[in-house]
């Protein structure tokens, strides 16, 4: 019985061909510290905005680290993002009084307009979604922000709604 664990966990990781000369400066900085791994990703999604499979690698060939050691601590911090962010960042309130008033039909129709989960980006690269634990916005229940826009009162057909008129807007924007 063979395992793909590798493989399956790879799957996770954005596969994207990046500039890799771009670490040069990272591993630079961090020659022979101890403990420099959480700084060195840190870096690393600071130069591609994520953490691309292939950087993964690199860093684990620089730093004598195991793969299995390196993804385990990009896949446990919620700090680091494991594909590209999209051009809208939709941050979705996971809060009580969002939950109470529906935020759970809301995140649904999001999910299903876009055709991803949270955590993933659309396939056209204009959305991310991503919960949040709380955007302070309580008395505006069920609410999401987008890219610092706080969409309030929202139900299943003005969230549609809100990223149909997106779409509508980068059209007229592009001609």
């Amino acid at each position: 019985m063979s395992c793909n664990c590798e493989k399956e966990l790879e799957s996770k990781f954005s596969a994207d061909q990046v500039d890799l000369s771009l670490m040069e400066k990272v591993f630079e900085r961090y020659f022979n510290e101890n403990g420099n791994l959480i700084s060195i990703l840190q870096d690393a999604q600071g130069v591609y905005g994520y953490l691309p499979l292939d950087v993964l690698k690199l860093i684990s060939d620089k730093t004598g680290k195991k793969k299995a050691q390196i993804y385990g601590v990009a896949t446990f911090y919620s700090q680091f993002r494991l594909n590209k962010l999209g051009k809208y960042i939709i941050m979705q309130c996971q809060g009580t009084a969002c939950h109470v008033n529906g935020s759970e039909a809301v995140g649904q129709a999001i999910c299903d307009e876009l055709g991803i989960k949270p955590g993933e980006t659309s396939s056209d690269g204009m959305f991310s979604l991503e919960d949040v634990a709380c955007l302070g916005c309580c008395s505006l229940a069920p609410v999401i922000m987008i890219n610092g826009e706080t969409y309030a009162n929202l139900t299943p057909d003005k969230a549609r709604k809100v990223i149909q008129d997106i779409y509508a807007k980068e059209k007229e924007e592009a001609v």
